[in-house]
């Protein structure tokens, strides 16, 4: 890890500080790569000038699905603008829970699972020690850095990352930064 971090020296995980965007972003991101995310998200903002909640409920759905949106991401979106604007969202509240009970209230708005609840804790919230063992770029990067390009099972991978702890978060990035020369932002 330390030869990674000497590699980027002039980058680090960074927070947004707006809690609808890093969820949409991270809902935008789901289950794809980081550049087919990053080229949505460019024109869902072109298309709608600010990701707001807002933008997001007054836009009709075929518009946000022209900026590459599948069906059920546009209906993950505007679930979340929905709770966004109703006030069902209380990112100051969630300051003092713990990493937990943090996914728990996420992933019970629809289009949100335990992934892009991670993304949240670690780009939103900025916890330091989540470890998002869904996440393909994590694992891509364990084999590379790790195993000789071999993919292990979670429980060695979970093994691995007690060397990281209590920065498992910041270990994340850095393995993402690896592959991709982009970083990562939600």
């Amino acid at each position: 890890m330390a030869q990674l971090i000497a590699q980027y020296p002039d980058v680090s995980l960074r927070t947004r500080g707006d809690a609808f965007h890093t969820l949409a972003r991270s809902i935008v991101g789901q289950q794809i790569s980081v550049k087919a995310a990053d080229s949505i998200w460019n024109r869902l903002v072109a298309c709608l000038g600010e990701v707001s909640s807002a933008a997001v409920l007054a836009t009709d759905v075929d518009a946000l699905r022209a900026c590459g949106l599948t069906q059920r991401k546009v209906e993950y979106l505007s679930d979340l603008a929905r709770h966004h604007v109703e006030g069902r969202l209380d990112p100051t509240a969630w300051l003092a829970w713990d990493d937990e009970a943090v996914i728990k209230e996420l992933v019970s708005i629809r289009g949100i699972g335990r992934w892009t609840a991670e993304m949240f804790l670690i780009f939103y919230l900025a916890r330091p020690n989540v470890l998002p063992l869904d996440d393909i770029g994590l694992i891509r990067g364990i084999a590379e850095h790790y195993h000789n390009g071999e993919r292990k099972p979670r429980a060695e991978l979970k093994q691995l990352a007690q060397l990281w702890q209590p920065w498992c978060s910041v270990a994340t990035w850095y393995l993402w930064r690896s592959l991709d020369p982009v970083p990562v932002e939600y």
